[in-house]
Parts: C-alpha cells; sequence; structure tokens
C-alpha cells in the first residue's frame, strides 16, 4: 500500500524548493550584477555609488540566507555562490580602497565560507591591477607600488595554500594579474628615467 501523505509531504516540499530556486537564480543574477556594477563605481573613483550598490547587493543576499532558514539550502545554489563570490570580490576592493584590513566578510551575521572568500580574494587582484593602471595614467607613482605590493603579498600568501581545482584555476589569474602589475610599475619607472 502507498503512503499517499508521504508523498503529498514530497510534492509540496519539491515545490517550495523549486520556487525559492528560482528565486533564488532571478537575485543572485541581481545580486551579480549590481556588484559588478559597484566595483565600476569604484574605478571610477565613486565611491557613494559603490556603497548604494553594495548595500542593494547584501539586501539580495539577506533575502537569501532567510529563505534558506526555511530549510531548502538554497544558499548552496551554484547561482547565489557565484554571485556571493562577485560581493565578496566588491567588498573586499573597497575594504582595500578604504585601507582597511582584509579579512573575513560577513553577510546575514554568517561569515562567507573559506572557498567563495578565497575566489572573491583571487578576483580582487585583477581590480588592483586595472587600478594601478588608472594611477599610473595619473601619474601616482605610489600608488601603483603599493596596488604592486599589495598583490605580491597576496600572491605570497595563495602560494602557501594548496589550492586545487577552482580556486587553483583562479589563483592561475592572480598570478597572471601580478605579473601584469610588476611590467606596468616597471614600464612606468623606465619611462620615469
Amino acid at each position: 500500500m502507498l503512503n499517499r501523505d508521504y508523498l503529498e509531504r514530497i510534492k509540496r516540499d519539491s515545490g517550495s524548493y523549486e520556487a525559492g530556486r528560482r528565486e533564488t537564480i532571478r537575485l543572485s543574477d541581481d545580486i551579480r550584477t549590481v556588484s559588478k556594477r559597484a566595483i565600476f563605481a569604484m574605478h571610477r573613483d565613486d565611491t557613494a555609488t559603490a556603497d548604494r550598490l553594495l548595500a542593494e547587493a547584501l539586501k539580495g543576499i539577506v533575502s537569501v540566507h532567510a529563505k534558506s532558514q526555511d530549510g531548502l539550502q538554497l544558499t548552496e545554489e551554484g547561482s547565489f555562490r557565484a554571485a556571493l563570490e562577485e560581493y565578496v570580490e566588491a567588498r573586499l576592493y573597497r575594504d582595500v580602497l578604504d585601507g582597511k584590513e582584509l579579512g573575513p566578510v560577513n553577510v546575514a551575521d554568517v561569515e562567507v565560507p573559506p572557498n567563495i572568500f578565497l575566489g572573491g580574494l583571487c578576483d580582487m587582484v585583477g581590480e588592483l591591477q586595472r587600478r594601478q593602471v588608472r594611477l599610473a595614467t595619473d601619474g601616482d607613482i605610489d600608488g601603483v607600488k603599493a596596488m604592486r605590493d599589495l598583490a605580491e603579498e597576496l600572491v605570497g600568501a595563495l602560494l602557501e595554500m594548496d589550492l586545487t581545482g577552482y580556486l587553483r584555476n583562479k589563483f592561475d589569474q592572480v598570478k597572471n594579474s601580478f605579473r601584469r602589475s610588476e611590467e606596468i610599475l616597471y614600464e612606468l619607472s623606465v619611462r620615469r628615467t
């Protein structure tokens, strides 16, 4: 004999999860887009817009976390994890511009998982290299050196970890960004002499 009540509960739970998943994917797309726009605003030194956009992204993250507390595990969706990584990249880049120490990122009173933090940190090194180009254009050699020094510190710290898989690919991108940042500083110093 078939337990119809049990099957109905599975059907109801599955429907709730799928509805939550679709909403999470929509919110994640918004979070990722807004975080990218925040980074772009920071590249234009428009910190007021960047802060507003980061707050907007955080609202979306908090919303997904709230839905996950219903037992739906929506924070494990790939689209959300990618959006969260983009937010971490933007948040860390904002911290760099503010001269803050780069450390744990908390959202919805929960620390971002280490692998997402590391992914965002790796991507943020590319933003440092882009900042160097702008600083070099403005003739700010000290700023260029500061960005290169921070990138070098991050490469050194990441080298101490045995990163594999996805994070290893991210680390390879970090090394390429660091190499380009050294080239920027070299070319700037050659032009000055």
